[in-house]
């Protein structure tokens, strides 16, 4: 029986929410300062991103007894995504790199030395970790997530203080351009 893991709700919604919080004033703004681009323009690309987002935060790790892989829902276009198998079979080992930005993440080595980036954002990573660990063999005692739950959490407080700016420049800017 496959295992489906999913992105960790606590990141779905912070990155969510900070989307709409980065783009929900935008219409308004343009619409009081007369900018060229109309505001329907604007709503209909912060929709299109949403979705866009939406979709890239739909990935789905699927863990069975023969492989691991990375997909998305249907109507995720591919050329959006990066789509993924391998089969236990095929991992020669797990390899560390570190980031831009000093973090760490993983990749599954294939027999041809091809990269697979382990998902390190899913809701139970340290299940995933411990099935990885069942399949092949690897010793993943010191794979850890990318970022820690509480970082996501302080980003979420931060956005939601966002969202609280964003109601104040909104209702600024709507009682301004009625005057």
């Amino acid at each position: 029986m496959p295992t489906i893991f999913h992105i960790s709700p606590l990141i779905r919604i912070t990155l969510s929410l900070l989307y709409i919080s980065l783009m929900i004033p935008l219409p308004f703004l343009a619409t009081f300062a007369h900018a060229e681009v109309p505001a329907w323009l604007l709503w209909v690309g912060i929709g299109l991103g949403f979705t866009a987002l939406q979709g890239a935060l739909s990935q789905r790790v699927v863990v069975d007894d023969r492989s691991i892989q990375v997909n998305y829902p249907v109507w995720v276009p591919s050329f959006f995504t990066k789509r993924w198998s391998l089969a236990w079979s095929d991992v020669k080992e797990l390899k560390m790199r570190t980031t831009g930005q000093g973090g760490v993440v993983y990749y599954f080595i294939n027999g041809g030395g091809e990269g697979f980036l382990l998902p390190m954002r899913v809701a139970g990573f340290n299940r995933l970790v411990g099935l990885i660990q069942q399949y092949t063999s690897i010793d993943t005692t010191d794979v850890y997530p990318l970022s820690q739950p509480w970082m996501y959490f302080a980003l979420l407080i931060l956005t939601g203080l966002l969202l609280l700016t964003d109601a104040w420049t909104i209702s600024t800017a709507i009682a301004l351009g009625s005057q």
